[in-house]
């Protein structure tokens, strides 16, 4: 019969100091103008797994989206052909390109002049 007296004794210390964090705790908020998230919001966004603002979210979206497509565009400036199933670059078509762009840069480079 004692022990149920000391479980009380100790459940009501419990809920005395719980009660009395969740006032400190609250004060605290209040004073320091504090705002705690839930655990709900705390989780992790598939589409922001850092964090970001609206704003920032966007952002990063538009240049992720601009990167993409400048990258697209590169790609498709290479030259491949098919071998065995396989797409490979077209070596003899890059050397081509080399070549068309050097002679290209060679004739309409900048114009240095001399003066003795």
């Amino acid at each position: 019969m004692s022990w149920i007296l000391l479980l009380g004794f100790a459940l009501s210390v419990f809920f005395m100091l719980v009660y009395f964090l969740a006032r400190f705790v609250n004060h605290m908020k209040e004073e320091q103008n504090l705002q705690i998230e839930t655990f709900k919001d705390g989780l992790i966004d598939k589409d922001n797994p850092v964090g970001l603002s609206g704003k920032e979210l966007e952002d990063l979206k538009q240049q992720q989206a601009e990167a993409q497509k400048h990258l697209r565009e590169v790609i498709s400036k290479i030259p491949v052909v098919q071998k065995d199933g396989k797409f490979q670059v077209d070596m003899d078509a890059v050397k081509k390109q080399k070549e068309q762009a050097a002679a290209t840069n060679g004739s309409t480079g900048p114009q240095t002049q001399k003066n003795d």
